[in-house]
């Protein structure tokens, strides 16, 4: 009678542990969903500024492989980041060629930094979130760009 009462009682623990709901909402499809940040630039807001980083994330969003893309533009480089679409995952490497092929083809004068990464795109993001802050300087935010391109650098 003593081990069917044990036996019970662990059976019951293990159900009320598998049931605990701890995870933040919407974890498990955070890779699928789509933010579409908007470009932003860290120098001065220019007009030129402005629609030079708009045209290159509408060049890199007209790939159809992709579905979400990040730009930011620091003093020397010009970070972009992107999703791939879930089954285009095979081909990665041959995307990011052809978007750097584009962007240097294109604009010759800019120094990107291209990633499919999760997380630089993450970082980028977070970054852009910190910059609507109007306590965030912009020598705070070059710096954490430029620890981001680090970060992608010693990724590849």
């Amino acid at each position: 009678m003593r081990k069917i009462l044990i036996t019970y009682f662990l059976v019951i623990v293990t159900l009320l542990c598998a049931c605990n709901d701890d995870e933040p909402k919407g974890n498990g499809i955070a890779l699928l969903k789509t933010t579409n940040p908007a470009p932003l630039s860290l120098e001065k807001n220019t007009k030129k500024e402005l629609d030079l980083i708009g045209a290159i994330e509408q060049d890199v969003e007209s790939f159809k492989e992709l579905y979400d893309v990040s730009v930011l533009k620091g003093k020397e480089d010009i970070l972009v980041a992107y999703k791939v679409r879930h089954m285009q995952r095979f081909h990665m490497k041959k995307i990011e060629k052809k978007i750097k092929k584009l962007l240097k083809e294109k604009y010759p004068e800019e120094n990107f930094i291209v990633s499919s990464d999760y997380k630089i795109f993450l970082e980028a993001v977070e970054l852009e979130e910190n910059l609507k802050d109007p306590n965030y300087s912009t020598e705070k935010a070059e710096k954490r760009l430029q620890e981001i391109i680090k970060l992608k650098k010693e990724l590849t």
